[in-house]
């Protein structure tokens, strides 16, 4: 089968997967609980249903995303018809991570096979039972000269990148995005680097404290804070600051109880080197509510912790996990001392009734996407394009533009034959004023 050429065929592969995922959704649901306690609402809301919503969007507008467009010709060219084909780039590989095991492997699989490419996934070894029911998922649905899954480590993936692609798509930290990208530049292969960052959460005293807290605690805490896009760390202004921890704590439990061990919707650290990495993060911190933590079942409390310095480890890197920095701040030259210590992150989030101060938030940093009054939800919009920006990613998918990640621009002029103006040929003689009357015109 020529998956390069025949649309037909690439989307009745996505309604057939559709198919296999829907009636395997419960499967789906209990791996991810036992990969990591991720309650079954997070799992329908931010894997699931949120790859069947893709899937669909996909297979209704395949079509129209796939068939040449049509451009407005050059002058230059008269007489002349232009167009864009999409020709997907071919053997594609897909590196998955574990915080949301199953959807960033399907998202972008589901991307590529739209595009027209031939497609290896490796999805991530620290969630066994999830990469488990996608390998079956993925077997039932697809030839293996089209889509194969290989599972394994560290070991697996360094294989995999030592071989010729002609695209990579990696979901993961900044430190193995780097090596990403050198196995890519060996054979110049595009890439498209999803990574992270110390994402900002700016509020000012004009906000809506205590709706900020709700929206604050979800975005933070939801996979207990093992998301890309949380709020890495709090930046409030001084005057605002005790009301809102006030609501905060509040809010933390509203959510998951007086002890969020034992709460059915907060999930679990995926394993024992993270859980050392973030229990280490503790020490020396002042913490102002949280901080229990459990080495046997993985678990660490939704913790906020007031005013680190920036030496101590909260401030070196980005968390990804449930510990909340609140730092203050006096004045807007505060804001921009402690941003631009740190590389360009994947979100920025402020929350303000003051529309001059959003958009010049907005407007002064330099970041992947973000959200006024909310958190995380810019992911959720399919019109939106995803990705980073520097130290954050390479690169951006999501509905339409994940089939442009995938796709290669052909450019084609099919030329009239029924006239051939001259102008273009030598000698040239005194065509060259000609020329330039006619291009300040174009």
């Amino acid at each position: 089968m020529n998956y390069k050429t025949d649309i037909s065929y690439r989307k009745e592969s996505l309604k057939k997967l559709l198919h296999f995922i829907v009636i395997n959704e419960e499967a789906i649901i209990e791996a991810l609980y036992l990969d990591f306690k991720k309650c079954r609402f997070e799992a329908v809301v931010t894997e699931t249903s949120y790859v069947i919503s893709d899937l669909k969007h996909t297979i209704k507008n395949i079509n129209s995303w796939a068939k040449p467009k049509r451009v407005l010709p050059s002058i230059l060219n008269f007489p002349s018809q232009d167009f864009i084909y999409n020709e997907p780039y071919g053997k594609i590989l897909i590196i998955a991570p574990w915080n949301y095991p199953f959807q960033l492997v399907l998202c972008p699989l589901i991307a590529a096979v739209a595009a027209g490419n031939q497609v290896v996934v490796k999805p991530s070894e620290l969630t066994p039972n999830t990469s488990a029911i996608i390998s079956q998922i993925l077997n039932q649905t697809f030839d293996k000269n089209h889509v194969d899954v290989i599972e394994g480590g560290i070991e697996v993936a360094t294989a995999l990148l030592t071989q010729r692609w002609d695209y990579i798509f990696f979901t993961g930290s900044v430190e193995v995005g780097k090596i990403v990208a050198q196995s890519a530049a060996q054979f110049l292969t595009p890439v498209t680097l999803e990574l992270g960052g110390k994402n900002p959460c700016i509020i000012d005293d004009s906000a809506e404290l205590q709706l900020a807290a709700k929206r604050i605690v979800w975005g933070k805490f939801v996979n207990a804070g093992q998301t890309c896009i949380a709020p890495d760390y709090i930046l409030i202004q001084a005057t605002v600051k005790e009301k809102f921890i006030s609501f905060l704590k509040d809010e933390i439990t509203n959510a998951y109880g007086e002890n969020p061990e034992f709460s059915p919707d907060f999930s679990r650290i995926i394993n024992s080197k993270n859980w050392y990495r973030l229990s280490e993060m503790l020490n020396g911190s002042n913490i102002i509510f949280g901080g229990q933590t459990n080495e046997e079942t993985l678990y660490i409390s939704p913790t906020l912790i007031d005013e680190p310095s920036e030496n101590h480890a909260l401030m070196k890197g980005e968390i990804f996990g449930p510990l909340l920095p609140i730092i203050a701040f006096e004045n807007e030259a505060a804001i921009q001392k402690i941003i631009s210590k740190y590389e360009k992150p994947l979100a920025l989030y402020v929350f303000s009734k003051n529309s001059k101060f959003s958009r010049k938030i907005i407007q002064e940093y330099s970041f992947g996407g973000g959200c006024i009054n909310d958190t995380m939800v810019h992911f959720a919009n399919k019109r939106l394009p995803f990705g980073g920006v520097g130290h954050s990613g390479i690169g951006s998918y999501h509905g339409r533009f994940g089939f442009d990640t995938f796709t290669h621009k052909k450019s084609i002029v099919k030329k009239g034959n029924w006239i051939d103006i001259p102008i273009r040929y030598a000698p040239y003689k005194d065509k060259i004023n000609f020329v330039r009357k006619l291009l300040k015109w174009l």
